[in-house]
């Protein structure tokens, strides 16, 4: 058994993957780990290219699962007390996947950490926050246009960290039922640190640790349809979470002209994700 799973959902992002697999296999853990991608049925070679990394374990799905879904296809898959969720655009400086699992180790408390999250120009990414509710979303984004190199600068224990690059506990994982697959992507998260925050565990948010996350890059090549999961996830969060608001905010963006067309995502954006509030 090994003590970390390393699990990376994919999904048409063949070369951000390539380089987030070769920044962990360039400088990997000290512990026994194990490194498994999820490819949600990418059509530009991202599988067979993972295979012949060495000791990568991938796993095929036969179609966009989303990000939810193929992260607890991973999860089931592996045998690691502890679970690394990355994006497959993320980068992983040497030392990075010690440290969090170090942070994880010194507090029983914590069941979650994530590092500080910034692009590879240097820019920080506001990667933790509240739980999401109608005012908390506006305090988001305002505090995203805002001083985010000072905000990041913080350890803190928020209400979630970004699923970029989250560490957790197998224990706290399995002990909510892993992510709610009603999310193809987006908040699931969110709702995630949620789940694990009512058992009375902490999230960690660890700013002494960096990662890099190339994020937005898969977006722009399909928007209507990662608007469509954005919004779908968005609803699903409301309902579940705050169902009287659900109706309000199902007419505050007929009235936008923001509705979500029906029949789902389907292969929407990236499921290995791009963050839309942070």
């Amino acid at each position: 058994m090994a003590t970390l799973s390393i699990i990376i959902v994919s999904f048409n992002a063949r070369d951000d993957l390539l380089r987030c697999l070769d920044s962990i296999l360039g400088a990997p853990p000290t512990t026994s780990h194990e490194l498994i991608v999820v490819d949600n049925a990418s059509r530009d070679g991202s599988a067979d290219a993972a295979r012949q990394k060495p000791g990568v374990r991938v796993i095929d799905n036969a179609a966009n699962v989303g990000f939810a879904r193929a992260n607890n296809i991973g999860i089931r898959a592996s045998s690691g007390v502890a679970l690394l969720l990355l994006n497959s655009d993320t980068i992983v400086p040497p030392g990075a996947i010690d440290r969090l699992l170090a942070e994880l180790d010194a507090d029983p408390t914590v069941a979650v950490v994530g590092p500080r999250l910034r692009n590879d120009r240097g820019e920080p990414e506001l990667s933790y926050g509240r739980m999401i509710g109608p005012f908390s979303e506006l305090r988001q984004k305002r505090l995203a246009r805002g001083p985010v190199e000072a905000l990041t600068r913080t350890r803190q224990y928020p209400d979630w960290v970004s699923g970029a690059c989250l560490l957790v506990r197998r224990a706290d994982a399995e002990a909510v039922g892993l992510f709610d697959e009603r999310f193809f992507m987006y908040t699931e998260d969110v709702d995630f640190c949620a789940m694990i925050r009512a058992r009375g565990r902490r999230i960690l948010f660890a700013p002494e640790i960096e990662v890099v996350h190339q994020r937005g890059r898969s977006a722009a090549s399909a928007p209507r349809e990662t608007h469509d999961a954005y919004r779908q996830s968005q609803i699903a969060f409301y309902e579940k979470h705050h169902p009287a608001w659900a109706r309000l905010l199902r007419l505050y963006l007929w009235m936008r002209g923001r509705a979500v067309r029906a029949g789902g995502p389907g292969g929407a954006g990236k499921a290995g994700r791009d963050e839309h509030r942070r």
